[in-house]
């Protein structure tokens, strides 16, 4: 018989909390679920409610391995998609999936195929995992080609801009700024430290994949963007942190709650067709605008990954003909 918890009675059996997170702890094995009591409370559920051996159980233990390396708003992204793939093949076990079965997903999501070829993209990873660990002998991904995906050429204008911003609560607004300012991308921007921040500017690293280049970059300062980053101290100035932007108690700010509040801005404000990824987009089209250097700004390592981001491309402006002139030429001919 198990001796009864003196600390942590309010978790479930087998969970702890150590070192600022929550980890599910069986056969000597600790495994993370996760920083926030409720993200690791939803992971525990679905730890227990999934049986071993099935392709919901693969699609969760490829998830957690997968993650831990990827940026917040990634690992949103994979979340969606997880749950999705779970969904599909909720009566299959990993071994049971075939071509033809992806290939009657792929179909059966095309009328959205952005979600559609990033749900694909993870069941490829679920699946490159699972050849890993010996669970199926090949990839039934393999072969299946992409949705072709129509470039996004929104471009958010600076009045639609100003309009977002005016309905944007204090730390969005601030956010919005740095987002503009640095034209990183939104979790690097909620990243920030105050280790980062120096006297030549802010020091930016890649963290969408841990891993990648790695290649630091200070964005120098301009009076614009030191008032932003001054902005920041006065939300929640009696607390400290170890991020430039904090919420209650010092911890960093929610991705998923930025997002929400982009949105419920920009439909207060009327603006429609509108991410708050379409910040950096805007960021970079602007500088190349401005004669800067957008390729730099981004961090990217090739002008193609930049000219994902450039919207506007500048269009030759072209005369046509005119009615009369030709007749005129003739006669002066």
């Amino acid at each position: 018989m198990n001796r009864p918890r003196k600390k942590d009675r309010h978790l479930p059996p087998c969970v702890y909390h150590r070192h600022g997170a929550y980890w599910y702890v069986k056969g000597g094995k600790w495994e993370s679920l996760g920083s926030e009591l409720g993200e690791a409370l939803a992971a525990y559920a679905r730890k227990l409610s999934t049986p071993t051996g099935t392709m919901p159980a693969l699609i969760e233990r490829a998830f957690d391995v997968h993650c831990r390396t990827v940026a917040a708003s990634t690992r949103e992204q994979y979340r969606v998609a997880a749950d999705k793939l779970k969904k599909a093949f909720a009566e299959f076990n990993p071994d049971q999936v075939k071509p033809k079965h992806v290939a009657a997903l792929k179909v059966a999501t095309a009328a959205h195929p952005n979600m559609s070829n990033r749900v694909m993209s993870f069941l490829r990873v679920v699946f490159g995992y699972a050849l890993e660990w010996q669970l199926v002998e090949s990839n039934p991904c393999i072969g299946i080609r992409r949705h072709e995906e129509k470039k996004r050429s929104r471009y958010l204008t600076d009045d639609e801009f100003s309009a977002i911003l005016e309905h944007a609560p204090a730390r969005l607004q601030v956010i919005m700024r740095l987002c503009y300012l640095t034209g990183q991308r939104i979790g690097d921007v909620l990243a920030i430290h105050r280790k980062d921040i120096g006297p030549e500017g802010i020091t930016f690293r890649p963290k969408k994949v841990a891993g990648s280049t790695g290649v630091g970059m200070v964005l120098a300062w301009t009076p614009e963007l030191r008032a932003a980053v001054e902005q920041c101290s006065t939300l929640n100035a009696n607390i400290r942190s170890m991020t430039l932007l904090h919420g209650r108690g010092g911890k960093p700010v929610d991705y998923r709650t930025v997002a929400l509040q982009f949105t419920k801005a920009a439909e207060a404000a009327k603006v429609e067709d509108v991410t708050l990824h379409d910040l950096r987009a805007k960021a970079l089209t602007d500088a190349s605008r401005q004669g800067l250097d957008p390729q730099a700004i981004g961090g990217h390592t090739t002008a193609q990954m930049t000219a994902r981001y450039i919207r506007l491309h500048e269009t030759p402006v072209i005369q046509g003909p005119s009615f009369g002139r030709s007749n005129r030429q003739a006669g002066n001919s």
